[in-house]
């Protein structure tokens, strides 16, 4: 699956390499962490450790993809159609993820209420895990 074909998001703020597995209801990502993302340059110097808002974000980003497969998968189209982030529950940080880790990202969605998509996601680092969150997207039409 071609991830800039699916979602808005370009570098540097794409947090996704490639999609390793996509079913009905459950997607799975990787990410390899690399040294020379800039914010690194601040968080920390001498300690680089992926901020945790980002671990969010490649949560959020691979939830958007899993929707538009969804999408697809009926016969319907996401062109036009931006996914916005409408509510963030249950986060908690469970490991350290550096540059040079390997995460894998699987997000699950529950449920639809009209055209709000409720998901559960978790990312493990090399097995461990690293983040839970739950979070609903909305696939809002573009305006021009």
């Amino acid at each position: 699956m071609d991830i800039l074909a699916t979602i808005p998001h370009r570098p540097p703020f794409l947090f996704l390499d490639e999609i390793v597995e996509c079913a009905e209801t459950r997607l799975v990502a990787k990410r390899t962490i690399r040294g020379d993302e800039p914010h690194f340059a601040g968080h920390y110097p001498g300690n680089p450790i992926m901020p945790g808002v980002l671990l969010c974000e490649a949560t959020f980003q691979a939830g958007a993809v899993l929707l538009v497969s969804r999408m697809q998968a009926t016969g319907g189209s996401a062109e036009g159609l931006t996914p916005i982030l409408s509510r963030i529950g249950e986060a908690k940080f469970k490991s350290i993820v550096r540059p040079g880790d390997s995460i894998q990202i699987e997000v699950e969605h529950k449920e639809t209420m009209g055209q709000f998509h409720f998901l559960r996601a978790k990312i493990t680092n090399n097995g461990k895990l690293a983040l839970t969150i739950e979070f609903a997207l909305a696939l809002i039409k573009e305006q021009k």
